[in-house]
């Protein structure tokens, strides 16, 4: 009985003892499961965003215009074709339209009847003038000379009348005459001798390719990039192994709406004739933040359905940063947010590290 107590004593003594050895290790495991959460982080720091990028562009030419016939008429004859080179002012086609001319002629006519009379009763106005200033009084009346007068008056106003209507007609004959309004290549012609043509009629297209417009719809992220632009380079299909240079001109200064770009405009140099209006080109731009911006690593930004964010380590705990993305570069994308200088941030973020959280933050180099 006494061996079987001694027995049952032991084995209690040994159980407290083992729970005890328990007890005493399992804070060290936990605590050790601590640190060995190991996250790797990264010292943010100032940078300038810059990168090039290459946009869709179109060549335009700088000047272009389609003529038209100005009168109804037939088409007496085609001084141009397709493809040839003219100078402003020659003459592309004729008009022929009897009723034109014949209407000017009459207003010629009739110009110079008015013309005659106003001369003569100027004269007989001028005659009558001298005659009653002479010494001897009465030989011409008051009102006879006031009569010859308004005479006079009234030839000068149909006169001047006749000469403005005869201008008119005179353009109105000029408009027989289709002429080129700037140096360029006929590219379109779509009337013959003998067709009956209109006002509604075009004759002729022509441009002005000597100098051509690049024009690029630029995104709205980069409108504000360049600085002072002067010079950007581009490439078209047809000639794949050669760049070409284009001054950079003038900005639309507005937003496009349906497509969120702003129109730029650049001057090429086509003297040589190389480049085609209406080919689609390649524009490549150098762009830079103006002043000094974020860029971080594409993993550091954890997007959820709400909004997008960086995590960032203050007093050993982990906090989200809402962030709006900027250009997209080699080193990695710019980000604007409540940031600054020397924040220590995640280099992997995601929306399973909760903020409030703590691990062991390992820079990275």
């Amino acid at each position: 009985m006494r061996n079987s107590n001694m027995r049952f004593i032991s084995f209690l003594a040994a159980g407290s003892m083992l729970a005890a050895c328990n007890g005493n290790r399992q804070p060290a495991a936990d605590k050790q499961a601590t640190v060995t959460d190991t996250v790797a982080v990264f010292i943010l720091q100032p940078d300038t965003a810059r990168k090039n990028v290459e946009l869709p562009a179109e060549l335009i030419p700088y000047e272009q215009a389609a003529l038209y016939a100005r009168v109804q008429g037939f088409v007496k004859t085609m001084k141009a074709d397709l493809g040839d080179q003219v100078k402003k002012g020659q003459t592309l086609a004729v008009i022929e339209a009897p009723e034109v001319n014949s209407r000017f002629a009459e207003s010629e006519a009739s110009l110079q009847s008015a013309k005659a009379k106003w001369a003569s009763s100027r004269d007989q106005y001028d005659r009558l003038q001298r005659a009653s200033r002479a010494q001897t009084p009465g030989i011409v009346a008051p009102v006879d000379l006031e009569r010859s007068r308004q005479q006079m008056l009234a030839d000068s106003a149909t006169f001047e009348a006749a000469r403005r209507q005869s201008q008119a007609y005179k353009a109105v004959s000029g408009y027989l005459y289709i002429t080129a309004p700037f140096d360029g290549v006929i590219t379109a012609r779509h009337a013959d001798p003998g067709a009956l043509v209109g006002t509604d009629a075009m004759l002729f297209h022509i441009q002005n390719t000597k100098t051509l417009r690049l024009r690029a719809a630029v995104p709205e992220i980069y409108v504000n990039t360049t600085g002072a632009l002067k010079e950007i380079s581009f490439r078209v299909d047809a000639y794949p192994t050669q760049v070409f240079k284009a001054e950079a001109t003038r900005k639309s200064g507005a937003i496009d709406p349906a497509t969120r770009t702003e129109l730029w405009e650049f001057k090429v140099d086509n003297s040589q004739r190389l480049l085609k209006a209406g080919a689609f080109a390649y524009v490549k731009i150098g762009m830079e933040r103006q002043g000094p911006s974020f860029v971080v690593p594409p993993g550091s930004i954890a997007t959820t359905q709400e909004k997008k964010f960086v995590i960032r380590v203050k007093d050993g705990k982990a906090q989200w940063v809402d962030v709006r993305q900027g250009m997209v570069t080699e080193k990695g994308i710019e980000v604007f947010g409540d940031l600054k200088a020397a924040d220590t941030l995640l280099v992997k973020g995601t929306d399973e590290r909760k903020p409030g959280t703590e691990a062991f933050w390992k820079v990275k180099h």
